[in-house]
């Protein structure tokens, strides 16, 4: 196996029955899989030359609540912290209802626990997280992104939005807009509405947002969150970052940092595999540049 990063399946399916979302009716009720059963499938990995792994699930930090007594994740993490050869661990995607202050303790505990999270927030807007039928409020939710920033500095955070949803006026998308402006998040998954069959936004809500509307409302979050990492990425600059190179992309070594920031350079030593201190020589807003210093 040539792979360096590897991706683990941990709970499957969603109790979360958003109205954008067919997940619920696809894949199931929430199921997590057995504590020692990803423990040991990491072990496995581990002894084939993975040094990253990531947890994976709908709402990931949900793990464990299905089965009583099996621990969460955050247990899951510090078994995880315990398996040789495994350098890094990281998890997604998370709910902001299950961002527990142990989980957040977790990731600034643990050395192999990667300093990033992701937590979508889908809207900015109370009306319309109330239509998306997300059981959480935007002070709720910037009040979690405190907590995270307090107690995980330097942490990188990224989110998801969804824009044009069904009843989404301009005030609405005006207020998404300003607290990722606010809230500066190092990277945005941004989406357009779309209705998808089946859900319960196709049976109970019209999409009324015209399609154009919703290009342009996608275009200005995305020409602001470029604007956002252009200027967070730039500070660092001649900083030397722990990169894992995971392989080779147009000639160049490429690789990540615990923030989950892409990095590039250029070395005719096989760095495949290694953890490697890289200085920063150029940054953009989607990945950064630099040069090995160790051996």
């Amino acid at each position: 196996m040539n792979s360096i990063a590897a991706r683990i399946p941990i709970i499957q399916g969603c109790d979360y029955f958003c109205s954008f979302c067919i997940i619920p009716y696809r894949r199931g009720r929430q199921a997590s899989r057995p504590l020692q059963d990803i423990l040991h499938e990491a072990e496995l990995l581990a002894a084939r030359g993975v040094r990253e792994v990531t947890l994976l699930g709908q709402t990931v930090d949900a793990y464990g609540l299905d089965i009583p007594g099996e621990g969460d994740l955050a247990d899951l993490l510090y078994g995880l912290q315990e398996v040789q050869g495994l350098d890094r661990i990281r998890f997604l995607t998370s709910h902001p209802l299950h961002m527990s202050d142990k989980i957040i303790q977790a990731v600034a505990e643990l050395p192999k626990v990667c300093e990033h999270i992701n937590l979508p927030i889908q809207a900015g807007d109370d009306d319309v997280l109330a239509a998306m039928r997300r059981p959480y409020t935007t002070d709720d939710y910037l009040r979690i992104i405190d907590k995270i920033r307090t107690t995980v500095p330097g942490v990188g955070l990224s989110t998801d939005l969804i824009v044009g949803f069904c009843g989404e006026s301009d005030a609405a998308f005006r207020a998404s807009y300003d607290l990722l402006e606010a809230t500066r998040f190092d990277k945005v998954h941004v989406a357009q509405y779309s209705t998808r069959e089946g859900t319960i936004a196709d049976r109970t809500l019209v999409d009324d947002v015209p399609q154009e509307e919703k290009k342009r409302r996608l275009m200005a979050v995305d020409a602001l969150q470029e604007q956002i990492s252009t200027g967070i990425n730039a500070q660092l600059l001649n900083q030397t970052m722990e990169v894992l190179v995971e392989g080779q992309d147009k000639g160049k070594w490429k690789g990540r940092t615990r923030t989950d920031k892409l990095v590039f350079f250029e070395d005719e030593r096989d760095f495949h595999g290694r953890m490697t201190q890289v200085k920063i020589t150029k940054t953009s807003p989607w990945s950064l540049q630099g040069m090995p210093v160790t051996d």
